[in-house]
């Protein structure tokens, strides 16, 4: 495997992609909350500045810009990753705690809500593979994300663009912002976005 070094320079703005580990689950947006308290906790600990974000069922993608003195994002990510991860399995054994109490069965055809989140961890679980298992990973996540250095005004605007428009682009919605995980409602509330 390739020894691939991500570049370092603090106060840097960062282009991510982060994808869940099963193209196509929507555990995401299905727990969009248990994200957000993830990255609120994550920038109390460590603060960046949140350009965009936008979040989609099974993927997202934002743009950071980090503290002068600090440029270590993949230390952010993994926090994130890692949070959303363990507050998913505790909703998870709380379904199954519901399960053996009551009886409940939910059913792979089950619209998203209580229980979902226990099928799609299970599933995730067992599906791991053996590194994964010995690296304890929850399996929720792919291992890596990709980054990019923005280098200027027009590709920063470029790219705040591109993310704003993901969710038209994968068909979710017919407008961008008619998406609700998305940071295009903070642009229109302040007169930055323009159609």
């Amino acid at each position: 495997m390739p020894n691939y070094i991500r570049p370092r320079r603090a106060g840097a703005t960062v282009f991510f992609t982060v994808c869940l580990a099963r193209q196509g689950s929507a555990l995401l947006i299905d727990h969009v909350d248990l994200l957000r308290e993830a990255v609120a906790h994550t920038r109390d600990l460590r603060p960046f500045g949140i350009d965009a974000w936008v979040v989609l069922p099974d993927h997202m993608h934002t743009v950071w810009t980090l503290p002068c003195d600090d440029a270590n994002y993949s230390q952010r990510w993994g926090m994130i990753k890692a949070r959303f991860s363990r507050h998913l399995r505790i909703l998870a054994r709380a379904g199954k705690a519901r399960e053996v109490a009551v009886g409940w069965k939910p059913t792979l055809r089950q619209e998203a809500g209580a229980g979902t989140e226990l099928l799609e961890v299970e599933r995730l679980r067992a599906e791991r593979s053996p590194s994964k298992v010995a690296k304890k990973d929850a399996g929720i996540w792919q291992r890596r994300f990709w980054e990019h250095h923005v280098r200027g005004p027009a590709e920063h605007a470029e790219i705040l663009r591109y993310c704003h428009v993901d969710p038209v682009t994968h068909g979710l919605v017919a407008r961008p912002e008619d998406w609700v995980c998305s940071s295009i409602h903070r642009e229109i509330r302040e007169g930055r976005w323009v159609a």
